[in-house]
Formats: structure tokens, sequence, C-alpha cells
């Protein structure tokens, strides 16, 4: 037994005498699917977050702690009789090696974006008819699941929606949509002005969403994930706020009582102090 096989075997023994009915940990007895659910998601992104910061060390521990979800369900599914670790793992082993006929076939092939886009759109379609012919009506829709990032989510119906012709030719034909959007939040909002504790109208909230899906659009022609752009986006954030921060200490400045030419001010100096990429 290899040391990979050895430590997954003692993980999943480990999983199971925490979910044994006489002698497990009370907290684990007490969990199903749903309520493990948002732990699952909430260690994917602590696995995004070891990537982002480039940590060697959280990035091990943060997979750990992601496969350690994947043994949680999949133990629970074996105690309904459902399925087991292993059908897991053989699931996405057989996935993998149908959808790469250019690696695993008799005369693997070196193949460029394009024609891997190709084959694996085509695998695709092969198991969506498969599917129908199973007695399943999938729609192009279908399988996206709800618990993705909103953003995530937007993007991968457009994708979707895209592979049957529901799409725009070209990145510079999404732009005019997201004006049309703009200009419908405006027509939206009206004369009508709101304090911070007056909720906005279902239409001003409607319009916003349509503006935001309209610039994840904008974002898949132009091969940004929105998700990626966002989140780069919040951290220059936090770090020039962080550094207006420090100047205001350093100033005594008193930032609750700030004008906004002062907060300019100080935004423009963050700006500068940042690198040089981020200036502008």
């Amino acid at each position: 037994m290899s040391t990979a096989e050895s430590a997954l075997t003692a993980l999943l023994e480990v999983m199971a005498r925490l979910r044994d009915p006489r002698s497990g940990c009370r907290w684990d007895l007490a969990q199903d699917f749903r309520s493990i659910a948002p732990y699952t998601i909430e260690e994917a992104y602590e696995v995004a977050d070891a990537i982002e910061r480039a940590d060697e060390k959280s990035l091990r521990d943060e997979l750990g702690d992601l496969l350690f979800q994947v043994v949680f369900h999949a133990r629970m599914a074996e105690e309904r009789g459902w399925f087991e670790f292993a059908d897991v793992a053989s699931s996405i082993h057989d996935k993998l090696v149908r959808r790469h006929p250019h690696v695993f076939s008799e005369r693997p092939q070196a193949l460029d974006g394009a024609a891997l886009e190709t084959i694996w759109e085509e695998q695709k379609a092969r198991e969506r008819a498969a599917s129908r012919e199973s007695g399943e009506a999938p729609g192009a829709l279908a399988d996206v699941p709800l618990a993705l990032p909103a953003l995530t989510r937007a993007a991968k119906l457009g994708r979707r929606a895209a592979r049957v012709g529901f799409d725009w030719a070209e990145a510079a034909q999404v732009r005019p949509k997201v004006m049309e959007e703009l200009a419908e939040l405006d027509a939206a909002l009206g004369e009508r002005s709101s304090s911070a504790e007056e909720a906005p109208a279902a239409e001003v909230v409607e319009e916003f969403g349509d503006l935001l899906f309209a610039l994840v659009s904008w974002g898949r022609h132009l091969r940004i994930d929105p998700e990626a752009a966002l989140r780069a986006a919040n951290q220059k954030f936090e770090r020039r706020f962080r550094h207006m921060e420090s100047l205001a200490r350093e100033r005594n400045m008193n930032m609750q009582s700030l004008t906004m030419q002062a907060w300019e001010a100080l935004w423009c100096e963050a700006k500068e102090a940042g690198p040089p990429a981020e200036r502008s």
C-alpha cells in the first residue's frame, strides 16, 4: 500500500469512528448533509484564500479540511446505503478518463485549447444525450448549483445558454447591453432619493441585478472570471483603506469627521503608495 493509500485509509477509519453510534463524537453524529454543506463551501473558500496568499502550509492544511468534507459526506451516504467513498473516487476517475480521450486513448494527441474545448463539449453533449435516453430531459441550464456564489453562477448560466446559441457574437456587442441596463436602473431610480435606513424599491433591486448580470456577461466574453476580478478589487480596496487609516492615525485625524475632500486626498495618497499598476 502506498503512502497516499495508507493516509486515505486512515482518514476513512477516523471518519467511521467519529460517526460510530456507540462511541463516536456527539457533534459529528448530529450532522447531516444539509448541516455540513455550509462547512464544505467554507473550506473551498479557505483553499482559494490560501492560494491567493501563496501560503504553502495553509494550502496543505486547507486541502486536508476540504478532503475531510468529501469523506464526511461519503460516510453519511454510505450509512444510508446510497454509495461509499470508493464510488465517489471511481465516478470522478471514470469521468476524467471519458472526457480526456486525447490523453487516455491508445493514440494520445497533443491538442490546443480550442480543440480541447471542442472535445470537452462533445463529450458532455453525449452524456446529456445518454441522460435523455434514460428518461431524463435536462435543459441547457440544468444542474447549475444554486449554492454557487452569485457572480460565478451568473457566468456559468451564461456559458450554458451560449452552448445552444443564445449569446452575443463578440465582446463589443455586450457593452451596449450593459449601458442599456444602467439606463434602466437610472430610470427606476428616477428622482427618488433614498436614505440609508430606507429599503430600495423592488424595481431598483431588480434593475441593479440585471446590470450585474450584464456585467458578468461582458466579463465572460472578455474571458474575465468575475469572482476573481471582484476578489482582487476587494483586496485592493482593503489595502488602500488600511493605508488611509494609517495616514489618519499618524496625523491625529478624526476619520468620522473628515470631509469628502479630505477623504479624497487620503485616497489619492493611498493610491500613489500602492504598486505602480494600481495607481491609475
